[in-house]
């Protein structure tokens, strides 16, 4: 860059206030990348939390499910009495510019969707267990779509701080140092002149 500045004073001031901005920018992108670890960090806390919770429920599901198609034979015809949950709604929040997904899963009392009198309380424990992890894994999904962008946003912010601070830091600084070293010159060639210019006349 300094190879192509025309080493004037109105280039200098541009150029430091450039290098200034370039300082600043570097600085909220490392305060902004700082944030989102904290948050991404934070999160897969959580994630490592719910998913624990999800394996010791789905762990209680089976076995009472298990315990139900042994007295009760393969529970396949009971399974298809429980309908689909249409109940999934999903809104964003903002972290510093990333777009972080909030899963809402409207949470409505669970109720039997088959007969009493021809199952037993196994079923029901794997059923509600079910339910549980229905809830949990939209928390989950919620969870770790976070973290996965919230990692991308870490990434691209590292590259242009990394950018700021090795590319053009540098050299915004290489030019001021290139202008401020020529105009230097420029003064003393122009003093030297002008005392060679007065001691002629002193002279004469």
């Amino acid at each position: 860059m300094a190879d192509n500045t025309v080493p004037t004073k109105g280039n200098l001031l541009t150029t430091k206030k450039s290098l200034e901005l370039s300082r600043v920018g570097y600085e909220l992108l490392d305060r902004k990348r700082n944030i989102l670890i904290r948050e991404m960090m934070m999160l897969m806390d959580r994630a490592t939390d719910i998913q624990d919770a999800i394996d010791s429920t789905y762990n209680a599901a089976y076995q009472s499910l298990q315990r139900a198609n042994i007295m009760l034979g393969i529970c396949d015809e009971i399974s298809k009495t429980v309908p689909i949950d249409n109940n999934l709604a999903i809104d964003f929040r903002s972290v510093m510019g990333v777009e972080i997904p909030m899963v809402t899963l409207k949470e409505t009392p669970p109720s039997l969707h088959y007969g009493i009198n021809t199952t037993n309380a196994s079923l029901d424990e794997a059923y509600l267990s079910f339910n549980r992890v229905k809830s949990l894994t939209a928390k989950l999904a919620e969870v770790e779509n976070s973290v996965y962008r919230l990692a991308d946003a870490i990434i691209k912010t590292q590259k242009r701080a990394n950018a700021l601070k090795n590319i053009m830091i540098p050299r915004f600084k290489e030019t001021v140092k290139f202008i401020t070293s020529a105009l230097e010159e420029k003064d003393r060639e122009e003093f030297s002149r002008l005392k060679v210019i007065k001691n002629k006349k002193n002279r004469e």
